[in-house]
């Protein structure tokens, strides 16, 4: 069976019918019992009935006439309609009230005496609104008079409160159980949408059991997923574009190449090699670029963060200063972001070494470089953090392809950070990378 709901509501039913089933042979036992029980009291009631009767009634040799005054005396005493048959069955006498009743209906309990004789006590219908008749022998139609078990509480009867139990308990599960599977249906279709390619696609949430969770981790996972599709397009596509221009230019010397007398020779294979390192680097970024969105943990250890920007700012000539700080990291990725830094500083201002400090800033560690460049304009300090964004009039003059700095951010963000830029006091920018220490 392949639909979820069904296997679900036929397991409610069949473990419901086990139950009807179990239960009505249990209930029916003990009816059972209880009957026999009844019955076997009821016959010793009867029969010392008969006894008592037996003894102050005349005997079967006395005239009729004096059995039918004895029998009408013990009915008006008892206040019981009263009836005697001979041993062969025929009637001897009635009492009045017995002929009375005798058309109405009741029921006729039946006394069989010693002598062969049988003595029949009416007991009448109840009267609509009254309660019972009492006499000596009890109430005539309550518990001291034994009586069948209503049909009801028989097999038949039984049964069908069975039957309509399991049916209304059935019917009041389907809904539940397949609200539950319809939204187990819904999330499916939604798996379904989005494996085939819709990457916006979200399911509802609805409620707050297992079920919605789910649906809000798919929709978190699936979120994460067109982000990471969607910035490997982007970084494919800038990509693509980034690496035809040293293409272009390496094609355009190699053609040249054969054209170009002795002495020029130099600074052509100068050219080609400057452009094969541009394509290196490139592609070095791109790859670490794309490994920093699709892996979502690295190893961590305790990383000094002055001793790294010293080691880095060394072949510059950067001044370095601040107080040690550790912070937990990968050690290649950190110097890959102060590496960044310091080269996108000489970039823009090589006339002067970058500044460099590592300062506490609350709970946190700070790594600031700082240059004497053109500086960068309030409205464009986020846009320089995107991918291959470049300040307009600098995407020839200063070289670099742009993903210099989005790789810093990218950097101290995986380490739970952030990265930023701000204006410096008496020209240039300030590159700021927060880390946390704990």
């Amino acid at each position: 069976m392949k639909t979820l709901y069904l296997r679900i509501y036929l397991t409610v039913v069949a473990v419901l019918l086990l139950f009807a089933l179990l239960s009505g042979w249990l209930f029916q036992r003990n009816m059972d019992q209880v009957r026999a029980l009844d019955r076997a009291a009821w016959s010793e009631r009867l029969a010392g009935w008969a006894e008592l009767a037996q003894e102050v009634l005349p005997p079967p040799s006395a005239p009729v006439a004096e059995q039918a005054a004895a029998l009408e005396d013990w009915s008006q005493r008892l206040r019981v309609p009263l009836a005697l048959d001979d041993a062969a069955g025929q009637p001897l006498a009635a009492s009045a009230a017995f002929e009375r009743w005798a058309g109405h209906g009741g029921r006729r309990i039946r006394l069989a005496l010693a002598d062969g004789r049988t003595l029949w006590v009416l007991r009448p219908p109840r009267p609509e609104g009254r309660g019972p008749a009492v006499g000596p022998l009890g109430a005539l139609h309550g518990p001291s008079v034994p009586r069948e078990p209503p049909w009801w509480l028989g097999g038949g009867g039984l049964a069908a409160a069975l039957v309509v139990l399991f049916a209304a308990v059935a019917a009041g599960a389907y809904p539940v159980v397949r609200r539950l599977t319809r939204r187990l249906e819904a999330l499916r279709r939604g798996v379904q949408a989005f494996g085939d390619g819709q990457l916006s696609h979200r399911v509802v949430v609805d409620g707050r059991d297992e079920v919605a969770a789910l649906a809000a981790s798919f929709n978190r996972a699936a979120e994460r997923i067109e982000s990471l599709v969607r910035s490997h397009q982007s970084l494919l596509a800038n990509a693509s574009h980034e690496l035809r221009s040293p293409l272009a230019r390496l094609r355009m010397a190699l053609s040249l190449w054969d054209t170009d007398p002795p002495e020029a020779r130099a600074a052509r294979r100068a050219e080609i090699e400057r452009n094969i390192r541009e394509l290196d680097a490139l592609v070095d970024e791109v790859l670490l670029a794309s490994r920093l969105q699709a892996a979502p943990d690295w190893e961590r250890a305790p990383v000094d963060l002055l001793g790294l920007a010293a080691e880095e700012a060394a072949p510059l000539g950067a001044e370095v200063e601040g107080e040690p700080l550790v912070v937990p990291g990968d050690e290649r990725l950190l110097r890959r972001a102060v590496r960044n830094l310091l080269e996108n500083a000489r970039r823009y201002a090589p006339e002067q070494p970058p500044s460099v400090q590592v300062v506490r800033s609350g709970e946190a560690a700070e790594l600031r470089v700082c240059d004497r460049g053109p500086g960068v304009p309030a409205d464009q300090r986020e846009r320089i953090f995107e991918p291959f964004y470049r300040l307009p009039g600098h995407a020839e003059h200063a070289g670099g392809v742009g993903l210099g700095l989005s790789l810093v951010r990218q950097i101290a963000q995986r380490h739970g950070g952030e990265a930023r830029c701000e204006p410096r006091d008496g020209g240039g920018s300030c590159f700021v990378v927060r880390l946390p220490q704990v």
